[in-house]
């Protein structure tokens, strides 16, 4: 049965009931059904909205007989309406009847802007939950049920499609049916948001003094992208993301350049962003397997990028670069120097002469994905981070606090000097970044040499000072975790590091210290971990 024929029974008018929050391309579409016969009924700001652009529009009140109430709680939860939803014209035509019930063909519903409130910093939860809508889930639920019948319509994408099919005749069951499945989708999503959020309020309560409680989690993501592929070529793979994304997020960018993004590119684009947002001065990171291989911070973005760069130059091809200022064309013109590859870019911007020297310039200009991301900081409440495990999902807040330089103590005899203390805040800065156990090498606001994800502190020792090779002498060391016995120390001191920054915390930190001062070290306790496994 075609809904382009009669769903109706007598001779009254196929009818469409518009109830939406988004009015975005709503005009035309009623226009187009009112000169398809169908009458229109509405509500409240739509019905205004139809009505001042010269439409002739029903107010809900007609079709129920009662008024909108409770400052507009109440107004499409009645017999009349979801009567008109539900009926099934082959079994309830006799008892829609007797009651005076219209069936209603089309409803075109968009839903209180719930996410969009909540995003919102500043949002109470008085003001959060008068965004819950009720009116507006019912009659796409109802609707969607009856689909055999009912045509229902959620997103103004949708509406030249419905219209076309309308015209012609082919808003069959299957098309119907589609619709329908959109529904469901859309409106468990808006259920998950507003659970999650009330989730959050209840963990807020409690860390405020209110009954503690960790309560069960609802997700709610909507597809981005299909990935060509995932880590590797035989795993599929996908882009989820939240509906109203922050605009500090990764999912907030706009690719401006280069082919589709993979898993891996954003695997390790988000890890530069992460690392950049971190500085205030001019500042490049390196990514090459979501660790930094390179990073440094300079008075001008270009020095901050051949710093960074320099420092692992051979594990620096083909990697992601990230940048906390926009690419100026001394920085592009230092890209686009021979003998560099470079997957993708995220920045807030890019000038415009960068930008067109590194999409003409380079070989790698047809390929290189530019990403722009504004907005880099936000100062909201700490977000939270998942990762799967078979069968279950782990969740904790994002380690992004900032540390205060005026907590760390001196644990040796020397104290670091002025510029050591520089290098080590430095060092303290990236090496929560780099995956333990995790040991930097730094020296002028530079990263030298990295060790991550090894099994032993010790191993990363070794590792970051071969990297730095001769550069160590005179650097500093960043742990992101205690060093459990005086062997990383002594690896350190022999290559010639001179201060250290870790936690503490060990059982054996007097024989640290003890090795620190012997060497001449000088040590710093942050009293923080960042371990990142």
């Amino acid at each position: 049965m075609s809904a382009s024929n009669s769903t109706t029974s007598g001779d009254a008018p196929r009818r469409a009931l518009l109830s939406v929050s988004d009015k975005t391309g709503l005009l035309p579409f009623a226009t187009g059904l009112a000169e398809l016969g169908f009458e229109l009924v509405s509500t409240g700001g739509t019905k205004r909205h139809l009505a001042d652009g010269g439409l002739d529009v029903r107010d809900i009140s007609e079709v129920t007989g009662f008024p909108e109430m409770m400052d507009g709680r109440v107004k499409t939860l009645h017999p009349k309406v979801h009567g008109g939803l539900l009926g099934r014209l082959d079994v309830d035509a006799d008892v829609m009847a007797e009651h005076d019930i219209r069936p209603i063909d089309v409803v075109c519903v968009n839903l209180y802007p719930f996410q969009e409130t909540v995003a919102k910093p500043e949002t109470t939860l008085p003001e959060a939950i008068e965004q819950i809508d009720i009116g507006g889930p019912s009659m796409l639920r109802s609707a969607a049920k009856n689909y055999t019948r009912v045509a229902v319509v959620t997103e103004p994408s949708q509406y030249d499609g419905v219209l076309a099919a309308l015209r012609d005749g082919s808003l069959d069951d299957a098309l119907r049916l589609r619709l329908a499945r959109t529904v469901f989708a859309k409106t468990a999503r808006y259920d998950e948001a507003i659970a999650t959020y009330l989730g959050q309020a209840i963990t807020g309560a409690a860390a405020t003094g209110g009954e503690a409680a960790t309560p069960d989690l609802t997700l709610n993501f909507s597809l981005r992208s299909t990935l060509r592929y995932g880590e590797n070529p035989r795993q599929t793979a996908a882009f989820y993301v939240e509906p109203s994304p922050a605009p500090t997020t990764l999912a907030a960018a706009t690719q401006r350049n280069g082919k589709e993004l993979s898993y891996n590119n954003l695997l390790d684009a988000d890890a530069a962003l992460q690392i950049v947002r971190d500085f205030v001065e001019p500042a490049c990171c390196v990514i090459k397997h979501t660790n930094p291989c390179g990073c440094a911070t300079a008075d001008t973005l270009d020095a901050a990028f051949l710093n960074a760069y320099a420092g692992d130059p051979v594990s620096a091809f083909g990697s992601i670069l990230g940048f906390n200022r926009p690419v100026d064309a001394a920085t592009a013109e230092r890209l686009c120097e021979p003998g560099r590859f470079i997957e993708a870019i995220i920045a807030p911007g890019y000038d415009d002469d960068a930008f067109e020297m590194l999409t003409t310039k380079p070989k790698w200009k047809k390929n290189v994905r530019l990403l722009e991301l504004p907005a880099l900081r936000d100062a909201s409440e700490p977000s939270m981070t998942y990762r799967s495990v078979t069968g279950g999902l782990l969740a904790q807040e994002l380690d992004d606090r900032a540390d205060d330089p005026s907590e760390w103590a001196v644990a040796t005899r020397r104290a670091p000097s002025e510029a050591e203390r520089a290098d080590l805040a430095f060092a303290w800065a990236v090496v929560r970044h780099v995956k333990s156990n995790a040991i930097v090498l730094c020296r002028d606001r530079a990263l030298l040499g990295a060790g991550a994800g090894q099994m032993s502190r010790l191993d990363s020792s070794m590792i970051a000072a071969r990297k730095a090779g001769d550069r160590a002498e005179g650097s500093v060391l960043g742990s992101d975790a205690f060093f459990p016995f005086r062997d990383g120390v002594d690896q350190a001191a022999a290559a010639g590091v001179k201060a250290i920054i870790q936690p503490g915390g060990s059982k054996n930190d007097q024989e640290v210290i003890e090795a620190c001062d012997e060497h001449g070290i000088a040590m710093l306790f942050t009293g923080n971990r960042h371990f990142r496994h």
